[in-house]
């Protein structure tokens, strides 16, 4: 992924997905309280509007930012937060922004003011770790004013079903990935499959990003500890396809339309290639994430005993 940008942090458990969240797992790890919900310092809450020593934007033109990938942008406790977090989405017509969420009841009543039928630059996508979770999220999703929809099906904990959902034409893009860390929950090979063919008959992108540390296919459980690892045996399936092209039309921050040659070329590292998230991926940020997300994983697989 390009990069990430967490406004706040922590969150409360809400739905059946939640029960083995990552974020509360590596918190604790960190002795900290997962659930203590905290504005992030100045540097981090607004660092899409961080420059370097030339004055450039750090994060440049067409690039993207997932936010909020350690809470929820929706989160009434960050009531308070959001009108800012709104003001610098607003003022970076030229960036990509990816919020995820558990809560779309939330999101009518806290748009902002001139939010219309959407803002260009960002798309708002629902989390559905199972049937029960899809039937009443992505009915919201649909019903809510966006230019840019998708669907989340992570931790995937059972079949999900969506092909009325995909019929609409509404949604741009349907990622899946199994579960990680203490306790993680089977995911099986026929419920990625399935859902894959689904978005394939739609022409709806389908990404299969990783297999979780437990993976199910043809009766045998295979344990997989390597983050990087659950994302290469993702890759290698195939299941993951382009669908129709998601058009993000960006302008510059007086509203004028950026052309291609505007816009930050995407770069990749060599991990890249065999990534599946690479169908939805707008480049690589040279982070230096990749390294220290294998050995945070590596040492919290270590501490769960898996």
């Amino acid at each position: 992924m390009r990069d990430i940008w967490n406004p706040w942090h922590g969150c409360r458990k809400v739905s059946e997905g939640c029960r083995n969240c990552y974020m509360f797992f590596l918190d604790a790890l960190r002795n900290q309280d997962g659930s203590v919900i905290r504005r992030t310092g100045d540097q981090s809450f607004r660092y899409p509007l961080s420059r370097d020593r030339q004055g450039n934007y750090r994060v440049k033109p067409g690039q993207s930012l997932r936010v909020c990938l350690t809470s929820d942008f929706f989160l009434k406790e960050a009531d308070t937060w959001r009108p800012e977090a709104w003001q610098i989405i607003r003022s970076r017509p030229d960036v990509i922004f990816y919020l995820l969420t558990k809560r779309p009841e939330r999101i009518s009543e806290v748009l902002p003011a001139d939010w219309g039928d959407g803002w260009e630059n960002v798309m708002i996508s629902v989390s559905c770790e199972n049937q029960k979770m899809a039937d009443k999220r992505i009915p919201v999703l649909l019903d809510l004013p966006a230019r840019h929809r998708g669907v989340m099906c992570a931790p995937l904990i059972g079949p999900v079903t969506m092909a009325d959902y995909l019929a609409s034409g509404k949604l741009d893009q349907v990622l899946c990935d199994g579960e990680n860390y203490q306790n993680a929950r089977v995911c099986s090979w026929e419920w990625v499959r399935a859902l894959g063919a689904e978005c394939r008959k739609a022409n709806v992108t389908f990404v299969f990003c990783g297999t979780g540390s437990l993976f199910e296919k043809d009766g045998r459980i295979y344990r997989l500890n390597s983050g990087r690892l659950r994302a290469e045996q993702a890759f290698k399936s195939g299941v993951s396809f382009q669908g129709r092209k998601t058009v993000f039309r960006l302008t510059d921050p007086l509203g004028l339309p950026l052309s291609p040659e505007d816009l930050a070329p995407p770069e990749y590292i060599a991990p890249c290639e065999k990534c599946s998230f690479r169908v939805v991926c707008h480049g690589c940020g040279h982070c230096e994430r990749c390294g220290r997300m294998a050995a945070e994983d590596n040492d919290a697989h270590g501490a769960a005993g898996l």
